[in-house]
């Protein structure tokens, strides 16, 4: 008994030093943020401010044409829920095909998309481009929205997850009519909401802090997304540090908003299991 409560302090007290080391530059760029540029360069390491201003905020939301953050924002919001619905949509109708629908050659198609996965997805960026630049989609929200409209790994854990569902629920609708759209609709869609709630928050996190493909797609500064636009930001504001520190924390407020509210849902979608009880 001894030993065992042992362990749990041992266990305890590493998560908690794991937590500090985690939490502590955040907490310091939240308090830098609000420091005059004067109290960061010449007051040395001070873990609080000592004058609280909110000038870094002011100047980097509404007084800096060049670099339009908030117009960065709004890109971003608007490609991430996009493409975050659209893989909802996408992902959910392609699991119900591997799993509920008979077609010939199911099974090595769903292999063939899994081998896909080996590949890493650098490979991808020049055909790609030529893609998205052949249709005329460059600067534009479709060019970092669809390409993101499909994941493998996605499609992977719904149907992992669909696989759970018994089919007596699929033919006791069919004896009363219903059709295949209609099943998945009515049946399967609010069984599956557990693994769709973790879908839906990788996609958005993904979405929101990919730097590389809108870095590549996109070459007009009031169409950027938020990741890419702060490294223009940073350049412009090389050694202004309060600007910098202001901007990322903009960057990161939707995402932990997202985890802080979610956060039930997403642990107890965790268990792929948990779909079906009983």
């Amino acid at each position: 008994m001894l030993k065992k409560k042992s362990s749990k302090i041992v266990a305890f007290l590493f998560l908690l030093l794991m937590a500090i080391i985690w939490i502590f530059p955040l907490l310091y760029t939240v308090f830098s943020s609000f420091k005059s540029e004067e109290d960061i360069q010449t007051k040395g390491f001070t873990f609080l401010p000592i004058h609280w201003v909110m000038v870094n905020y002011q100047e980097v939301l509404f007084h800096n044409t060049s670099a339009p953050l908030a117009k960065w924002f709004m890109n971003s919001v608007i490609i991430a829920v996009s493409q975050t619905l659209l893989v909802l949509v996408i992902v959910s109708l392609a699991a119900f095909g591997y799993t509920r629908l008979k077609f010939k050659g199911k099974n090595a198609l769903f292999l063939f998309l899994m081998a896909t996965m080996m590949f890493p997805s650098v490979v991808n960026l020049i055909p790609l481009y030529k893609i998205i630049d052949s249709l005329g989609w460059v600067n534009s929200y479709l060019a970092a929205i669809v390409p993101g409209a499909v994941g493998v790994f996605n499609i992977f854990l719904v149907r992992q997850f669909m696989t759970g569902i018994p089919k007596e629920f699929d033919e006791s609708a069919k004896v009363d009519g219903a059709s295949d759209f209609q099943i998945f609709i009515k049946i399967i869609l609010p069984l599956i909401r557990p693994v769709l709630t973790v879908v839906a928050l990788f996609t958005f996190t993904g979405a929101w802090n990919d730097f590389l493909w809108p870095s590549i797609v996109f070459n007009d500064v009031d169409k950027m997304p938020i990741t890419p636009g702060l490294q223009l930001l940073q350049g412009m504001y090389a050694m202004d540090v309060g600007h910098a520190l202001a901007a990322a924390l903009i960057a990161l407020l939707p995402t932990f908003l997202l985890y802080l509210f979610t956060q039930k849902y997403f642990v107890e979608s965790l268990s792929l299991s948990s779909g079906v009880k009983g």
